[in-house]
């Protein structure tokens, strides 16, 4: 039986293969990375604790079916190893538990609408708000110098059996964007809601759930130079269940949060700033630390921000989920041929003081040597040391400043 499925299945293939297919055309691509490096003290002590030192491997597949200029059939699937590890198998291959769909969804236009309906990746402000992979749909409107995007993302599905729509999680976003000539502006709208979220883990305790954010992006070319802007307004409402935070004698929460970042580069010379309000301790019926249940990512330096290797970050940083920070970089880029050299300076603090009543978090030097070793191939080498202040260490004896060095060589297609 198996040796005629086998015949079977092997006459269909040749025959697919055989078949003319007029109707489809299909384009590949693809990303692929191997990393190694070797983190230390990133727990601002020298307890070892998050020491580290690892190569890794990610490969990512890019497959579209393009039956015309109106509908495209969208796949992207990757797969991560950790080299050596148990997930991966045998000798660090031939795992099962490494593979991943990020992407499945139809791309199609019907008049100046276009619609992508799956597995889809999207980005609002920059990441700041919003930088993931999705199930939901998106509609977008399209004219001269402006397109109207009408987003919905299914967070969390409440499942199967008596009012479990209630624990439901849904994101609604709108996302206008308007070019005039070297100018773009983009307002948005991120409207996150559920009747009982308590039962997600990304909300936790939290029942009824009506959060917005409102913001707008700008983008503006200068010639020499560019500036960008991003600046968010979180506000709403979270309800509390009692056994979840029983130190709270009240049933609601309101949010008022703000986060704002913007950037210029001049030439090869650049500068950035983050500013995003923390918790204060002292208000129990006030949220104001900036806050999204999930799908926030913004990369920033090299070892308070998560960077090139992004599996952690130094203690008491906010990573990549913006939230409670003010940080300031400068930076430049340095162009040799086929070698390119990045060096920038970030300083950053903490808005509201952290439970030991230290709020700064140190300066950290950032190096990375790029190489073009062949076309589409590529080598970089990073160097980051943070000069730790209390926020990071803690101000214990055993302080010690985290530092990284690694390697990452890459190739697209």
């Amino acid at each position: 039986m198996k040796k005629l499925l086998f015949l079977l299945l092997t006459a269909a293939i040749v025959v697919a293969l055989a078949t003319p297919a007029a109707a489809v055309d299909s384009e590949f691509g693809g990303y692929w990375r191997t990393r190694a490096f070797t983190q230390k003290n990133f727990t601002g002590t020298d307890n070892g604790l998050q020491d580290l030192t690892q190569v890794d491997t990610r490969g990512r597949l890019f497959y579209t079916a393009v039956f015309s200029d109106d509908l495209k059939f969208v796949n992207k699937f990757e797969w991560n190893q950790t080299w050596g590890d148990t997930v991966g198998g045998d000798i660090g291959t031939d795992g099962t538990g490494i593979f991943r769909i990020k992407n499945s969804y139809a791309n199609f236009n019907l008049g100046a609408w276009n619609f992508m309906v799956g597995l889809q990746p999207r980005v609002l402000a920059r990441g700041l708000l919003f930088d993931d992979d999705y199930a939901g749909l998106a509609a977008t409107y399209s004219g001269a110098g402006y397109s109207f995007p009408i987003i919905w993302m299914k967070a969390y599905e409440g499942g199967m059996g008596d009012e479990a729509n209630d624990n439901d999680v849904d994101y609604y976003a709108l996302k206008p964007n308007f070019t005039m000539g070297d100018m773009s502006v983009t307002p948005f709208l991120l409207y996150v809601t559920s009747e009982d979220a308590s039962v997600w883990g990304n909300l936790d305790g939290d029942e009824d759930v009506s959060v917005y954010f409102i913001g707008l992006d700008l983008d503006a070319n200068l010639g020499a130079g560019s500036f960008w802007l991003s600046a968010i307004y979180e506000s709403g409402s979270v309800d509390i269940a009692p056994a979840a935070v029983p130190s709270l004698n009240v049933d609601s929460v309101d949010v008022e949060a703000y986060l704002v970042a913007f950037g210029a580069t001049l030439g090869d010379v650049r500068a950035n700033f983050l500013y995003a309000t923390g918790e204060d301790r002292d208000t129990a019926d006030e949220a104001e630390g900036f806050f999204v249940p999930a799908g926030q990512s913004y990369y920033w330096a090299e070892i308070m921000g998560m960077g090139t290797f992004d599996n952690q970050s130094s203690n008491g940083s906010c990573a990549n989920a913006i939230s409670n920070v003010m940080a300031g970089n400068v930076g430049a880029t340095f162009n040799m041929g086929d070698v390119k050299l990045d060096a920038d300076l970030w300083y950053a603090s903490l808005v509201e003081e952290d439970i030991n009543e230290n709020d700064k978090l140190g300066t950290e030097v950032d190096l990375k040597l790029t190489y073009n070793l062949v076309d589409d191939l590529k080598l970089e080498v990073i160097g980051a040391y943070l000069f730790a202040d209390d926020a990071t260490t803690g101000g214990g004896d055993n302080a010690e400043d985290p530092y990284e060095i690694g390697t990452r060589l890459s190739l697209s297609f």
